[in-house]
């Protein structure tokens, strides 16, 4: 599966579009790893903890795109674009979303 950010894929041709597709998540904040960023915010730097959980959830996203454009019968997805969101005091979402094709 091609995936890209822009709207061709160079070298190919798309044949044709299957419509939009998207994959999400929402994820909650774990109270271990609040405290721990309260530590470090307390001495600066960067917060391991969220980064490896926003890094998990942008992958968890991405392979449910994937996989609704395979359904679809889709070999790539173009024009891929994330977005996050508060849900809730605690939780955030990840939304992927692009446009299935079949390119040659």
């Amino acid at each position: 599966m091609i995936v890209v950010t822009t709207f061709e894929v160079p070298g190919r041709r798309i044949v044709r579009t299957l419509g939009l597709v998207r994959g999400n998540t929402v994820r909650a904040r774990h109270l271990g790893r609040d405290l721990l960023a309260v530590f470090r915010n307390l001495v600066g730097g960067e917060v391991h903890e969220y980064t490896k959980l926003m890094a998990e959830c942008r992958e968890q996203a991405l392979d449910r795109m994937i996989e609704e454009a395979k359904s679809l019968g889709a070999n790539a997805v173009v024009g891929v674009r994330f977005t996050s969101s508060e849900i809730l005091a605690n939780a955030a979402e990840i939304l992927v979303y692009g446009t299935a094709a079949i390119i040659e």
